[in-house]
């Protein structure tokens, strides 16, 4: 026999859970007009934190031909063009409507440097089709180039690893160097699954020294070692919530 409910107090009534509301989606600003481009500032200098940028742009040489760095203001693409002669950026944070992406586009456009849009993302294992055409985006763009993502930290980090595997035929013991602290990546927060990935490869092949291409193709399994990566943190202090990077 099923035991009923016990009686709400007379009155009472039950909570309705409350449904978040989407957010509508974003508009570009309009870059034509002076209250456009004043909004597209100010979603670039407080929206996406680029005050904090201005003094700081994390900025590395990883060969004579690429850099990597931070999310960059106009004015310092233009110094990329006039200092570095950077002739690409890549824009590791996808295409987006926000006027951090519209003034550099504008100012990538000034410079003569091309915007290349290659999103990819901290928090997860790269698809095996990502890594593929990372090492083809390496073949067929100009340089001098820099990538960025919006810290220059984890993103630019996975990425300048791959670039120093295909372009440069670096180990990737050694390319692995590109996440660190000295770049402010964090190892221990969600972002240490980029490190888990490569010390992945590192750990299957270390007896058969089988090329990271082909284990890749051949061997790698993307949910494993992300599971693997979260089962053996759990519990752990959350730095994204600390640190509140993207």
């Amino acid at each position: 026999m099923t035991t009923p409910p016990p009686d709400k107090p007379e009155g009472e009534t039950p909570k309705k859970k409350r449904k978040k509301r989407k957010k509508p989606p974003h508009v570009a600003a309009d870059m034509t007009s002076a209250g456009g481009r004043l909004r597209a500032q100010r979603e670039l200098i407080l929206g996406d934190h680029g005050f904090l940028r201005e003094g700081f742009q994390n900025l590395h040489q990883i060969s004579p031909e690429m850099w990597r760095s931070n999310q960059p203001n106009p004015r310092q693409v233009a110094e990329h063009a006039a200092a570095r002669g950077i002739r690409t950026i890549i824009n590791l944070r996808g295409e987006s409507t926000k006027g951090y992406y519209l003034l550099e586009k504008e100012a990538c456009d000034a410079a003569g440097i091309k915007l290349v849009d290659f999103q990819v993302f901290s928090r997860d294992t790269p698809t095996v089709e990502t890594i593929e055409a990372a090492r083809d985006l390496f073949e067929t763009i100009d340089y001098p180039a820099l990538m960025h993502c919006k810290s220059g930290a984890d993103r630019a980090g996975l990425m300048s690893a791959f670039y120093m595997i295909f372009r440069q035929g670096q180990p990737v013991k050694k390319a692995l160097e590109q996440l660190s602290g000295k770049y402010l990546h964090v190892k221990s927060g969600k972002t240490g699954m980029l490190d888990a990935f490569f010390e992945a490869y590192l750990k299957d092949t270390a007896e058969s020294g089988k090329s990271f291409m082909d284990w890749v193709r051949e061997d790698y399994d993307r949910m494993a070692v992300k599971t693997d990566f979260l089962e053996r943190r759990k519990g752990r202090l959350s730095w994204d919530r600390l640190l509140r990077r993207e």
